[in-house]
């Protein structure tokens, strides 16, 4: 059986991506290739063709709509836009509640490597007491702090509830980063970067730095395929790769 996809962003980097991952596996057929200029966020559900899964990589602004209206045409949704805040998450793991047929799983990043450096750094997490984070992104990438490092620092919260938050002085002061769950992030937007992402861990006497570079879309590839197998049988909500991995 052949299921049916819809690519919301397929003109984007990412999106094209997707698309071209799609086209390439027998078991899905791409039945629309959408921009986000297109109105997924407001047309009709008939906007997706008919897709049993749609995939949304568009932009933080428009992302909400978009899950909001692939679900009501029945759909599974792969969510690959970032700038899903915690708020945000918990808003659409209450509205499926409501929808227990259907699913969305949530990618902060699809990079197989990046998803194994963040869980190298909750593992680190309990044995530093000083823990920021620094992502660098290509110029064009539109939100900062990026959703990987945001996953990062909430990971690392998570990890350390029994040792409670990082030691970060100065946080008042704007060039000490952006906290997010205690954690400082630092975003760089560079022209000859595509995305890089280093966990700076810090105790008496000692560094430690978890650092992941992506030097190519290629490395998107695998988990991609991965979240596309995961996205017919998902139920409720899902966020991170790592749980469709195992990894975490």
């Amino acid at each position: 059986m052949v299921t049916p996809v819809a690519v919301v962003g397929a003109t984007g980097r990412l999106g094209g991506l997707v698309a071209s991952v799609v086209e390439e596996l027998p078991e899905f057929e791409l039945v629309a290739r959408l921009s986000s200029k297109d109105g997924a966020h407001e047309a009709p559900p008939s906007v997706f063709g008919g897709a049993a899964l749609v995939v949304d990589v568009t932009v933080p602004a428009l992302s909400p709509a978009i899950v909001e209206n692939a679900l009501s045409s029945g759909a599974n949704v792969l969510v690959g836009t970032s700038g899903w805040s915690a708020a945000r998450l918990a808003s659409l793991r209450t509205a499926l509640q409501d929808r227990p047929d259907q699913g969305v799983l949530v990618v902060p990043n699809f990079s197989i490597g990046s998803v194994l450096g963040t869980h190298l750094a909750t593992i680190a997490a309990p044995w530093f007491p000083s823990v920021e984070i620094v992502e660098t992104h290509h110029a064009g990438k539109i939100d900062s702090p990026s959703g990987t490092a945001v996953r990062t620092a909430e990971l690392i919260a998570d990890a350390r509830r029994d040792v409670g938050p990082v030691e970060a002085p100065h946080v008042d002061q704007r060039a000490r980063g952006q906290q997010v769950a205690s954690v400082p992030i630092h975003s760089l937007r560079l022209p000859g970067v595509k995305a890089v992402q280093d966990v700076l861990f810090s105790g008496p006497g000692e560094t430690l730095t978890i650092r992941h570079d992506t030097n190519d879309d290629v490395a998107y590839v695998a988990g991609i395929r991965a979240a596309l197998a995961a996205l017919g049988s998902a139920r409720g909500l899902t966020v991170g790769l790592g749980s469709v991995l195992g990894i975490g």
